[in-house]
């Protein structure tokens, strides 16, 4: 006969039960460890999706926008409206996908696949002072666009696609989400932390050969080989985007500028980081928005973008252009000498409306 002590328990039995007891607890432990893998793995990947909490601040103690607490909805009347599109920025492709149960419009993205935490994550180009600054004159389209024509927008570039109608309850329900995500932004203002966090610019064009270096070692585990990305188990919904090809976005998307598309993954990717945690250098940024932004997809016509030629950014690709450089460097640059004119350039437009209402 033997004893066996299990936390200050004295238990009897034969050389065969002392095994088996043995076994038994070794069985426990494996147990515990793998529970606590997979209970602490799913609990981090839940936290991605989570909105971000007020007072987070970055080393010089700025404080940023944080999205309104969902449970003040409680009474709100157009609570069902707003759940509704917080739901459909998340779940775009389940709704207004090429399976999708209300319409079958878009490439499949969600529009959370480009703002971050169904729009609110700090630098994630969140709709934080979307509310506050439309409507507003826009430079692309050369007009005066209210929240709608933003939203539209998205649809046909980013999601390659057909909007919803202004008078659909989808619409409603998007700009209804985003106006009350915004409430708290004063008229006129941008709050801290909204849109993409700036980034230095190279002083050597981007290189997309390095960038598909970086893309091998960061991002295609997630986004795979070709950059088609991977769809949930359901294959409606991406749990990882596509990058590039007929599923992605258009030539014509916001994210297709390379300032733009570098600012974003500098200060969210890969999966996990963000402006207080990121994982990519300045350079391994502006290379890999290279290499993405150089690989196939879908087509646009751009022909009424930018009406005013001398008002298009120093990173769209496409001419014609007032400042003189080619659309080569208009891609990938360097840009500082292309911004440095385009500011030299504006002011004196500036200077000349002043003269003029002084005679």
């Amino acid at each position: 006969m033997y004893t066996v002590r299990v936390n200050g328990l004295t238990l009897f039995c034969t050389m065969s039960n002392k095994l088996l007891i043995y076994t038994f607890l070794f069985s426990l432990g494996l147990l515990g460890v793998f529970g606590y893998v997979v209970f602490t793995k799913s609990d981090e990947m839940g936290r991605q999706n989570l909105p971000v909490q007020a007072g987070i601040a970055d080393t010089t103690g700025t404080e940023y926008w944080h999205a309104p607490d969902i449970s003040t909805l409680e009474k709100n009347p157009e609570r069902e409206a707003i759940l509704y599109g917080k739901d459909l920025i998340s779940r775009t492709a389940y709704y207004l996908g090429p399976k999708g149960s209300v319409a079958q419009t878009t490439n499949g993205m969600n529009c959370q696949n480009c703002h971050l935490d169904a729009g609110t994550k700090v630098f994630g180009n969140n709709y934080g002072s979307v509310f506050a600054n439309y409507p507003k004159y826009r430079p692309r389209s050369g007009t005066k666009e209210n929240i709608q024509k933003r939203v539209t927008d998205c649809f046909e570039r980013s999601l390659n696609g057909k909007a919803p109608d202004s008078s659909s309850v989808e619409m409603k329900a998007i700009v209804a989400y985003i106006n009350w995500l915004g409430k708290d932004v004063a008229k006129g203002e941008k709050a801290a932390g909204s849109g993409f966090k700036d980034i230095a610019f190279l002083d050597r064009p981007a290189d997309p050969e390095k960038g598909k270096m970086v893309y091998v070692q960061k991002c295609q585990s997630c986004h795979q080989l070709n950059g088609e990305g991977v769809k949930d188990a359901d294959g409606i919904v991406y749990t990882y985007p596509p990058l590039w090809g007929e599923h992605s976005y258009n030539i014509g998307a916001g994210l297709y500028r390379l300032a733009s598309f570098a600012k974003y993954i500098k200060y969210n990717m890969p999966f996990g980081a963000s402006y207080l945690n990121t994982q990519l250098s300045d350079e391994e940024a502006w290379d890999l928005a290279a290499f993405v932004n150089s690989q196939p997809r879908p087509s646009k016509d751009l022909k009424k973008d930018w009406p005013k030629t001398e008002e298009k950014p120093f990173d769209h690709p496409f001419g014609p252009y007032a400042d003189g450089f080619t659309e080569i460097q208009h891609k990938y640059g360097p840009f500082q000498p292309i911004k440095d004119k385009l500011d030299a350039m504006k002011k004196e437009r500036d200077a000349g409306k002043q003269k003029k209402k002084t005679i």
